[in-house]
């Protein structure tokens, strides 16, 4: 492959290998610099890329070498109270597990491809998604809040996080519901569609609730995942898009709770 064959595949993939980083460091700050690293790499030797075929496993298998020769997962150097308070959760993590829930759950990809990436066996790498799974599920409970039009949607997610244990704190269809049922209660997440019920957006909503409430962990589970991916703006560690699976909505929620401080939480 020419180098600028490369180079366009590569940033086509870029956005999703720039997602994962995100959700799997807790910060797009420090997402962004390994995926920045990994660009440098495959610059300055293509042969990281040679041997696969699909440019995204490829891409991550680039990124993972960088990633676990770095030795801890973030530089602490800079982080706020809460990535800081993450990073401490995720060295408690059997390790390996967490990289391959992402990969499975939000990243969708198969258990061979997972095992591609991280250089495992494919066995071993169905066994870390069911221990990352076990080990994050209850590591803490709190208030969701859910932003959805769609009314099956919303009592589907509202069924998700209830069978986790979390509380619902209500489901909003507008903008305007959003605050008003924040108002009653505090959430401690965030499950938010971005094209709601009037025409309003749920972007704009989590925007005044964040600006309202603070520092909130918030999951967009959207038909129209691009809209948050254009690297103009931060964007969100997690994106899950429609059809969504209970298994992605799981992993998501749980995640995201697990990085949230725990001030505030119903623990």
């Amino acid at each position: 492959m020419s180098a600028e064959k490369l180079a366009q595949s590569v940033g086509r993939e870029l956005p999703y290998l720039r997602r994962y980083a995100r959700a799997l460091t807790g910060s797009q700050h420090a997402g962004d610099n390994y995926a920045a690293a990994t660009l440098e790499a495959i610059l300055t030797d293509r042969s990281i890329m040679e041997g696969e075929t699909e440019i995204r496993i490829g891409l991550f298998r680039a990124f993972h070498a960088i990633w676990q020769s770095s030795g801890e997962p973030v530089d602490d150097a800079g982080a706020t109270i809460r990535e800081k308070a993450a990073q401490a959760r995720l060295r408690k993590l059997t390790p390996n597990s967490r990289e391959a829930l992402l990969l499975r759950t939000i990243e969708e990809l198969r258990y061979d491809q997972i095992a591609r990436v991280m250089d495992i066996s494919q066995p071993e790498a169905e066994e870390l998604v069911g221990i990352a799974l076990n080990e994050m599920s209850g590591a803490v409970a709190g208030r969701v809040m859910v932003i959805e039009d769609e009314t099956i949607i919303a009592m589907d997610l509202r069924g998700i996080a209830q069978a986790m244990g979390h509380e619902v704190t209500g489901i909003a269809r507008t903008h305007s519901a959003a605050l008003e049922l924040a108002g009653k209660e505090r959430p401690d997440l965030i499950l938010a569609d971005i094209q709601l019920a009037d025409g309003s957006s749920g972007i704009d909503a989590v925007n005044d609730l964040l600006n309202n409430l603070g520092d909130l962990p918030v999951i967009f589970i959207t038909a129209f995942p691009d809209r948050l991916l254009t690297g103009d703006r931060p964007e969100p560690a997690f994106l899950i898009p429609k059809p969504y699976t209970e298994e992605q909505v799981r992993s998501a929620v749980s995640q995201a709770m697990f990085f949230a401080t725990t001030e505030g939480l119903a623990v």
